[in-house]
């Protein structure tokens, strides 16, 4: 089971990590702005800053999963099955979040940020049980 909590939270990780990518580095380029977070061109000015700082965010939770897995995989197990727990914990509630915030319509259609909730929210869920087994 072990290996398989390493795989879903370097699997969160990654997700994490692409999410960077698209919010600090190529938020302003059209096909990320308005195709992935369906952000109008005339907004991105407003936004810019708040996207840069939350892919920050996002780089950060992707590297305490890498430290948590590579500590544990080192033989330091309590801190890195306690790394990587308390993170997958945080991201799926951080999923929750996202997922109250589609429910209520927050700057897009009811709905249209359910891709994103899952793709947050799963892997780190899986990591989750097959820690718990």
């Amino acid at each position: 089971m072990t290996a398989l909590v390493w795989v879903f939270a370097l699997l969160t990780a990654a997700v994490h990590v692409l999410v960077f990518v698209w919010e600090a580095l190529l938020f302003p380029r059209p096909s990320v702005h308005q195709g992935v977070f369906s952000v109008p061109t005339a907004d991105v000015p407003a936004v810019r800053l708040w996207a840069f700082g939350v892919g920050f965010y996002n780089l950060f939770l992707a590297c305490c999963l890498v430290v948590g897995v590579a500590s544990w995989m080192a033989g330091y197990e309590v801190v890195g099955r306690t790394l990587v727990v308390a993170m997958c914990v945080f991201i799926v509630l951080s999923s929750v979040v996202l997922l109250v915030a589609d429910r209520m319509a927050m700057g897009r259609p009811r709905g249209a940020g359910v891709g994103g909730v899952l793709a947050e929210g799963l892997p780190p869920l899986a990591a989750l049980l097959a820690a718990a087994l």
